[in-house]
């Protein structure tokens, strides 16, 4: 169960398999069905969750009661409310599976214990946040200054099998376009071949 995840731990920083048996044994494993809510607009969010199997989005409600899509986590992916947990405060956002899901938990307070106990970990967490940032600025960055079209192309190479997975409308609000546009674009690119 815990192989993925100490692989992934291990491409951030090298570990002792002794360290990754504590690591281990502080993360809790959790099964959950599709359309589960891991956690909800004004709760603090307790967990960061590495995903073994299954799919996950985060999202939150905008003025015209939409969800707005920020992220979909799959497998060998990680996904929480960063700001939400550590800093233990009630979340804006929405944590959903979309299906049935597998997931390895770290609680604040185990997290905060693995840190002092093997400083290396820090480092494999902070080497995560600053892929995750980059992430993020890349995508703010697309979604200022590309097409609508080149947004969906970098969506398919980066999460090549979640158009089996998600429902279009869900990829639309992602890429921040209405889901009629996205099948105008679909139907262009097939033309394009």
């Amino acid at each position: 169960m815990f192989s993925e995840i100490d692989r992934h731990i291990s491409r951030c920083t090298p570990v002792s398999d002794e360290e990754l048996q504590i690591f281990n044994s502080r993360l809790k494993h959790m099964s959950v069905k599709k359309k589960t809510m891991l956690l909800r607009q004004g709760e603090v969010c307790r967990f960061e969750a590495y995903i073994v199997k299954g799919c996950v989005k985060k999202y939150y409600i905008d003025q015209n009661g939409d969800q707005v899509i920020l992220q979909f986590a799959v497998e060998d992916w990680w996904i929480s409310d960063i700001g939400s947990f550590s800093e233990q405060r009630p979340s804006n956002l929405f944590i959903e599976t979309l299906e049935d899901t597998e997931l390895l938990t770290v609680d604040f307070e185990s997290k905060e214990k693995l840190f002092r106990e093997i400083p290396k970990l820090e480092r494999a967490f902070r080497i995560m946040v600053q892929r995750a940032y980059s992430v993020l600025e890349s995508r703010f960055y697309a979604t200022v200054s590309h097409s609508a079209e080149s947004r969906y192309q970098e969506f398919l190479k980066r999460y090549p099998s979640l158009p089996q997975r998600v429902p279009q409308q869900q990829i639309a609000s992602y890429l921040g376009i209405t889901p009629e546009s996205l099948s105008r674009i679909k139907t262009q690119m097939l033309k394009k071949k």
